[in-house]
């Protein structure tokens, strides 16, 4: 067919324009040559090659670029073209493309689009991840956005969320995800492995493509129909690596590497429970990923994403399988009644705020645990029986390796036993304060200390707690959804302070150890007799609130060129006193904690000796 040529018209007389249309359902891709303002005439051949009608060419997207390749007499005509068109902004360009573009519907596309992909926003359109953001100041922008739908269809029937599920419509989505180098690969390259990584991951996570429904009872839930997930790619060239983790405060552009921002769980009715979002950066590449958190919790995402990585580096059988079992105590008919509108979030998403990452290495955590518990450091790497036990039952090892960490510790134990006749040691296991309780005890104590609360008044450390492994009968350790209960401990300020670390750090692992079959229930009950949302914030100046842990295998995500360099996350569910558990990149037991903060907390524990001789990087 006949087109207008780039050679036909001089490039700084014609201009460039792009109207958006319905790429979802097909469309057709309108070349049209139209005059500009020049400062020369131009002559009446070029001036009827100008004003030549449009030509129409029907598109999908699988056909759009040999469609654009057949409106150009040569390909270098063509690749021309389509590299102007991917420009962050080719209008403002000095040398402007030669026509416009128009975007026209069409209700049956001549050729079927793919079974995993559907292109649901034109490719170069800009804008921002962060509504807050105003375009001009972003550094992030917008290159693409398609669906991704499973890669086969699902057959799993609707799923009823949980007694932990539906209190978590009133909180974001979960937004987590990873830091790495460039791959040594083009970025269509890296586009094409991910989402077809996507596909196939979504094949095995059937709910993460659906949607959720409210049936006419009121009952919320969510339907596998396939609906897909969104899948954008964004660039932010002038960000580097170094610009993520060498600043001691977690920069507002990380907030951009992910969509759904602020967006309560509750609209998954109305839009896609799953987002992943790639981010070129000038050296680097960042995956993130946002969930719905009445769909999952930590466990479960990062399950996910470690399927992900696996699918997209080639495995050709996934190493865990989720569970979507919907038959134990946590399943009730109770239903939780929802505002019109749905449900928001229970904090102030617009108030001030300071975000750091507090690194923690081994050795560091080894000190004060032994501080914690009164005794010389184990500089052999020994572990206690009761830890040994807790780790077991929290994170289960395979057979092989849990069957020899139990008999190293029974020959370290002989050979104590043998060493000492007194039974300190043996008593002291009996109250045994794990790593992470005596992190946690730490963060409590001097973070009050911050807050220059007076003794009187009250504080509270809330910790999740994965009930999997609580219940009796116990669930899958790879049970999909929320299977999580939050822990309250309250103490007085004054106890906090002037006690010493153990105090806090007994009265933590106390609450964990009692949290088992019996207490799970009860809170079960106690919801079902009063459906509600779960509270998050710092409702009385002196709370904080631990999620995420230090076991999740967040740094095992190698989609082909290797692990992430750094984990970070969202805006998502933070406000003042917000603590999220990371693991240290470096491994052996080292801990990172996402710290927010109101900014005068903040500055008071940077100030603190007592916190700081612990922290060994920013």
């Amino acid at each position: 067919m006949r087109a207008c040529r780039p050679r036909s018209v001089h490039e700084s007389d014609v201009g460039a324009e792009l109207l958006h249309g319905n790429w979802e359902n097909g469309g057709y891709l309108q070349l049209i040559c139209r005059k500009k303002k020049s400062p020369r005439k131009i002559n009446k051949k070029e001036k009827r090659k100008c004003q030549r009608k449009s030509k129409k060419i029907p598109v999908t997207m699988e056909s759009a670029t040999a469609a654009k390749t057949k409106a150009f007499s040569t390909s270098a005509q063509a690749a021309t073209f389509m590299n102007q068109l991917h420009r962050p902004s080719p209008i403002n360009t000095p040398h402007p493309l030669p026509f416009s573009l128009a975007l026209t519907p069409q209700l049956s596309p001549p050729n079927s689009e793919s079974n995993t992909e559907r292109i649901t926003q034109s490719p170069n359109k800009k804008m921002t991840c962060s509504e807050s953001s105003s375009p001009a100041s972003s550094a992030v922008t917008v290159i693409s956005k398609t669906t991704v739908i499973p890669a086969q269809k699902s057959a799993m029937d609707d799923l009823k969320l949980s007694v932990s599920d539906l209190p978590m419509l009133s909180c974001h989505y979960i937004q987590k995800g990873g830091l790495f180098t460039r791959p040594p690969f083009p970025t269509t390259t890296l586009l094409s492995l991910l989402k077809d990584g996507l596909a196939a991951t979504l094949s095995h996570f059937p709910a993460l493509a659906g949607r959720l429904r409210t049936d006419e009872d009121g009952y919320v839930y969510i339907t596998c129909n396939d609906d897909g997930v969104d899948f954008i790619h964004a660039v932010a060239k002038s960000v580097f690596i170094r610009d993520i983790l060498s600043p001691p405060h977690v920069p507002d552009v990380v907030k951009e590497f992910f969509t759904f921002d602020r967006t309560v769980s509750y609209k998954g009715h109305f839009v896609p429970i799953l987002a992943v979002q790639v981010t070129e950066l000038a050296d680097g590449v960042f995956i993130g990923c946002s969930a719905n958190h009445s769909v999952t919790d930590g466990t479960s995402f990062w399950n996910f994403f470690n399927t992900f990585a696996e699918l997209c580096r080639g495995v050709k059988r996934i190493s865990r399988s989720p569970d979507f079992s919907r038959n134990s105590v946590l399943i009730s008919p109770a239903v939780l009644k929802v505002p019109e509108g749905g449900p928001t979030v229970t904090f102030d998403e617009n108030a001030p705020l300071r975000e750091r990452i507090f690194s923690f290495s081994r050795e560091a955590i080894l000190e004060l645990k032994a501080k914690v518990n009164n005794r010389r450091i184990a500089h052999d790497g020994g572990i206690s029986a009761v830890e040994l036990l807790w780790k077991s039952s929290n994170d289960p090892w395979k057979d092989s390796k849990m069957g020899s960490k139990i008999e190293s510790w029974i020959r370290n134990a002989v050979a104590v036993s043998k060493s000492q006749n007194t039974t300190t040691e043996t008593a002291s296991m009996a109250v045994q304060i794990s790593s992470f309780q005596s992190l946690c005890a730490l963060l409590w104590r001097c973070v009050t200390r911050a807050r220059k609360m007076g003794p009187s008044r009250t504080t509270t450390f809330r910790m999740a707690v994965n009930c999997r492994h609580r219940l009796e009968p116990k669930l899958d350790p790879l049970y999909f959804g929320n299977a999580i209960q939050s822990i309250p401990t309250v103490a007085s300020v004054g106890d906090v302070l002037s006690r010493d670390l153990r105090w806090a750090a007994k009265q933590l692992n106390e609450n964990v150890l009692e949290h088992q079959n019996d207490t799970v229930r009860t809170f079960v009950a106690d919801w079902e007799s009063n459906p509600r949302c779960f509270p998050l914030g710092n409702f009385d100046g002196g709370m904080l609130t631990m999620g995420s842990s230090p076991r999740f295998p967040m740094y095992d995500n190698d989609f082909g060129w290797g692990r992430p360099i750094a984990v970070r996350s969202g805006r998502a569910n933070k406000f003042d006193g917000k603590i999220s558990a990371f693991p240290g990149r470096e491994g052996g037991g080292s801990v990172d904690l996402e710290v927010v903060l109101a900014p005068e907390t903040m500055a008071g524990l940077e100030s603190d000796p007592e916190f700081m001789q612990y922290v060994s990087s920013c």
